[in-house]
């Protein structure tokens, strides 16, 4: 059932709507999941974002919990608006593996001070675990 629901939100979003924001020549630099992590836990999850057409931000980010475990993440946004309103459809990968960590998801950007800043909730199915999460990052856009 969630299945069909993901499927039918991100069939929704691509065919009602494209070229939601300018990102083109953008980048971004923020944080990956600030949800996901225990206040007692010491996190890193870097991210680095471009904007490569007006529409699609591609990205990377080390995912490093405590200092024992470390990841590599390659993510994709495809920006659409539906309404007036903007989304994007997120896909992304953990360590470049296809079959165990593939996420896919939906979200909206929020920028503030001029287009400077940024919050970007998400929700996130992760194919490997068959979870559905919500996900939370910030940071800078120039």
């Amino acid at each position: 059932m969630k299945n069909f629901i993901l499927t039918f939100a991100l069939t929704a979003l691509v065919t009602f709507g494209a070229n939601a924001q300018n990102v083109k020549g953008d980048w971004y630099v923020g944080t990956g999941d600030v949800a996901d992590v225990a206040w007692t836990d010491l996190s890193i999850s870097p991210t680095v974002g471009y904007g490569v057409t007006d529409a699609l931000q591609i990205g990377f980010g080390i995912n490093q919990v405590e200092f024992e475990d470390t990841d590599l993440d390659i993510y994709a946004r495809y920006f659409v608006t539906v309404g007036e309103e903007n989304f994007f459809v997120y896909a992304g990968m953990s360590d470049f593996d296809f079959a165990t960590d593939f996420q896919l998801g939906i979200g909206k950007m929020f920028t503030f001070y001029n287009d400077a800043l940024f919050v970007d909730p998400k929700l996130i199915y992760d194919t490997g675990d068959k979870t559905t999460n919500l996900t939370l990052g910030f940071g800078l856009k120039f």
